[in-house]
């Protein structure tokens, strides 16, 4: 048994789609036309980091419900985790793409970590080995 997918409710397709594969690493693993429950087209649209095996599934806000849930998933939490083999790199990297870390890198018993904002405005920490 495994997670496959995690929901991630965002403005847009494709503003999301080049944050989480241009800035952050992830690959795109689909980009599909679908259809909503009610026969409104939108897109099946996962991102993945490389290699891993759970994915989040893109899903453009329907409606004004969701719309506010954008950037809030996880009520102004840190409610994702992004573990890298080398933090002080991919620290640098992102920040120079432009990425907000609302908290700098400090040194945890599990590691480095900072905290970030994606592009719907949700925080993430950067993880990575001491």
């Amino acid at each position: 048994m495994q997670i496959d997918l995690v929901a991630l409710i965002v403005d847009e397709y494709d503003p999301a789609i080049a944050f989480f594969t241009g800035v952050l690493g992830f690959d795109l693993v689909e980009d599909s036309p679908s259809l909503t429950n009610d026969g409104r087209p939108k897109r099946w649209v996962v991102v993945r980091p490389p290699g891993a095996q759970t994915g989040l599934l893109l899903a453009r806000a329907d409606g004004e419900h969701q719309s506010v849930a954008v950037g809030h998933q996880a009520a102004g939490r840190v409610g994702f985790f992004l573990r890298v083999d080398d933090f002080d790199a991919t620290y640098r990297r992102m920040a120079e793409a432009g990425v907000t870390f609302v908290r700098a890198p400090r040194t945890e018993s599990y590691g480095r970590v900072a905290v970030f904002l994606d592009i719907a405005g949700n925080r993430w920490d950067l993880l990575g080995g001491a």
